[in-house]
């Protein structure tokens, strides 16, 4: 509480900004790195909430600017301290139900088959839809082990050491994806976690066995892509990803991702500068 309050000049002015601008704000917090800090706004729809999410960023930025002071949602500003994350939590309504509700039981996990499809197709499709996630170079420097940040795609039920972790029950079941970053354009992000979650659905694609257990010491399991350069080409060799997308935006996004990843390929580092500059 102590480490929220000493910045609740800032924090105080945020809420009172969003709330003004139509942004309903459930609470703020405190978090565990240095300067590091968590506010939440209403879930909403799809559309709404990516919306909410953009001017949540612009409404901060100017905020800090006006009192002379810093906010970044890099998802990794240094090394040694917890990232920051953008964890979506999704769930998928029809007729005014939670249709992930049901009385099917997955390990401790009471739902139906939509959910079970749905999180097996997000599952499933994650590490081709990774750029549409983690879009920077910046971003795969967050998947640390033991850093709070997913390294391995693994479900769980509440386990906050696992790419996807299930919470809620009844109407208030829901997926939560750990992989995005504070730098995510929910926009990507979004609509890669629908298309791969309804193609889950239509295609009734079974997530693998639920995971018990820390997910950072399970060397079997598979792991995220980490780093962009990686991620880029299993996005531009994705035919899902063209299928739902369109050639013309997965090219697009493929020259933008490459050639981002070039000009850090030829940047000098503040990095080598500290490690060669008097050694070599």
């Amino acid at each position: 509480m102590l480490q929220g309050a000493r910045e609740e000049k800032f924090t105080a002015a945020a809420r009172r900004h969003l709330k003004q601008s139509g942004i309903p704000v459930e609470n703020s917090k405190g978090e565990w790195g240095l300067g590091q800090h968590e506010l939440n706004i209403r879930y909403a729809d799809v559309l709404t909430m990516t919306d909410r999410h953009v001017i949540f960023k612009q409404c901060l930025k100017e905020t800090a600017d006006q009192m002379g002071v810093s906010v970044t949602f890099m998802a990794k500003y240094t090394n040694g301290q917890a990232g920051s994350s953008c964890h979506i939590h999704l769930s998928l309504w029809q007729d005014g139900r939670n249709a992930f509700a049901g009385d099917k039981q997955f390990g401790p996990v009471m739902g139906s088959d939509v959910f079970r499809w749905f999180l097996g197709g997000w599952m499933a499709h994650a590490p081709e839809m990774m750029v549409c996630y983690a879009p920077t170079v910046n971003s795969y420097k967050r998947y640390e082990d033991g850093s709070w940040a997913p390294t391995r795609i693994a479900w769980s039920y509440d386990n906050r050491t696992a790419g996807f972790r299930v919470v809620g029950k009844g109407e208030s079941l829901r997926i939560e994806c750990r992989i995005p970053g504070a730098d995510v354009n929910p926009y990507l992000a979004f609509a890669a976690a629908l298309a791969s979650g309804l193609d889950g659905i239509a295609n009734q694609t079974e997530p693998p066995p639920i995971f018990e257990g820390d997910v950072y010491m399970a060397q079997e399991l598979p792991r995220v892509p980490y780093t962009l350069r990686e991620a880029t080409n299993l996005f531009a060799a994705s035919d899902f990803a063209r299928q739902v997308f369109g050639a013309d935006m997965v090219d697009h996004y493929t020259h933008f991702f490459r050639t981002e990843q070039a000009l850090y390929d030829t940047a000098v580092t503040d990095w080598e500068r500290k490690r060669y500059f008097e050694r070599i």
